[in-house]
């Protein structure tokens, strides 16, 4: 059962919708069939924010291939793709795939308005808000001058995004509860839009002119609401995640141990992908114990997510607290410093709190970091290693989580994203094996 958009067989698709539910002709094909190809390992790969089922694939493709040369020649495994309603931004160019890009060519730094992909991409990924979306670009195009403007643009942003207390969603957007209560909103949506997107604008300005190399005239607070507009579709991504992890996913992979129980199972993440099957852990049938490893590469949510209480509040804790014990192997979290997403954007997005510094303070410390930044945090026992030694089964504990340090090869990328899609690379192929076991 050769794909020809793939690079590896058996290879089967996973499709869900925002609200985790499967496309079932695509589950029952995986169901009926990995049993019959003598399937022993299943690897289910999720991706992070694009849209385009197409793009999903050949990031697959790519990260899949060196997997046959790199295992053992007794190995018998096979491949999933997840694809799930996210997006991309087309100014977000990713690793080794500029090249095969069908969307519009990225906007240039500075000016104003959303591109025809961007445009695309928000519609397909919220649909039934054309109006929102035409009014946020009007505003985009416009800029007009008055800071009512943009306190307008605000409102809209979180009209797009906003999903009603009755939906599926809106009970996975924490990654972290207090008192068991899920956080609050992002402060970028209960603050002043105006004064939100002059932060943003100012650390866009400090993204451009790396070295603090001196400037000469304000950054313009439009350049910020562009930022705004894109952090918040990355919660709206970031919710969407748990949402098909938990409803979905584990509930798949819960009719897989059912249909087909000698399978083992490593589920891969990127990004909010990493969130995704992160969350498909709190939706596993309880008996469920076939998920033996799993792997986060650069992952898009809150580092204190596996933790059971934070250190700087004993109230709180992550809303995965403990799950990792549904692993029966190790949850692998694999980092880099060269993640300009996370390591700038993603705090400042993601801080829930007033503070009297300002939402930049928040860059400079621990409490809104992202796996993806620096790994696993406030879990005791937790393995540090390099990606040299993470390839090593001697080196790669079986169980328990282990952080991976993975800048060496995480390393390339551009404004804002910097290498937070640079992930095609052998030797993160190889920690998937490595971690896995799979012989």
């Amino acid at each position: 059962m050769a794909d020809p958009e793939m690079s590896v067989s058996p290879y089967w698709e996973l499709t869900f919708d925002a609200d985790g539910d499967a496309d079932g002709r695509r589950r029952d094909r995986l169901l009926a069939e990995v049993n019959p190809l003598q399937v022993r390992d299943l690897i289910v790969f999720a991706h992070g924010w694009n849209n385009d089922r197409s793009l999903a694939t050949r990031l697959y493709s790519r990260f899949f291939a060196p997997i046959p040369a790199l295992a053992p020649a007794t190995a018998r495994i096979g491949y999933v793709g997840v694809v799930w309603p996210s997006m991309r931004f087309t100014d977000e160019p990713i690793p080794d795939f500029e090249h095969s890009l069908t969307a519009a060519a990225p906007v240039p730094a500075g000016r104003p308005g959303l591109d025809k992909g961007t445009r695309h991409a928000l519609l397909n990924a919220f649909p039934g808000r054309a109006t929102v979306v035409e009014q946020i670009a009007g505003l985009l195009d416009q800029r007009p001058d008055v800071d009512a403007a943009l306190e307008e643009f605000g409102r809209l942003v979180r009209l797009l995004v906003e999903v009603g207390p009755e939906e599926p969603q809106s009970g996975f957007a924490a990654d972290l509860l207090t008192d068991g209560e899920p956080e609050s909103e992002p402060e970028m949506f209960s603050r002043s839009a105006a004064s939100v997107c002059d932060e943003f604008a100012e650390e866009l300005a400090d993204c451009a002119s790396p070295g603090g190399g001196a400037r000469f005239a304000l950054p313009n607070p439009w350049d910020g609401a562009q930022e705004l507009l894109r952090q918040a579709t990355y919660y709206a991504m970031k919710r969407r995640a748990g949402t098909v992890g938990e409803r979905g996913l584990g509930a798949v992979l819960g009719r897989l141990a059912e249909a087909a129980p000698g399978v083992r199972v490593h589920l891969v993440g990127h990004s909010f992908g990493a969130r995704l099957v992160s969350f498909a852990l709190r939706g596993l049938p309880k008996e469920v114990r076939t998920v033996k490893s799993v792997t986060l590469l650069q992952g898009a949510f809150s580092h204190y997510a596996f933790a059971a209480e934070l250190p700087h509040d004993a109230r709180a804790g992550g809303a995965l607290r403990g799950r990792q014990s549904r692993i029966d192997g190790p949850l692998v979290c694999c980092y880099s410093r060269h993640d300009g997403a996370l390591s700038r954007f993603y705090p400042l997005a993601s801080r829930m709190a007033g503070d009297s510094q300002g939402v930049l303070a928040a860059v400079l410390g621990p409490k809104w970091g992202a796996m993806g930044h620096d790994g696993v945090q406030a879990v005791p026992g937790t393995v540090k290693l390099t990606i040299t030694d993470a390839v090593k089964p001697a080196k790669l504990p079986v169980s328990g989580c282990v952080n991976v340090d993975a800048a060496a090869v995480v390393r390339r990328g551009g404004t804002p994203a910097g290498a937070h899609s640079d992930i095609c690379h052998r030797e993160l192929a190889q920690v998937v094996l490595t971690a896995g076991r799979i012989r």
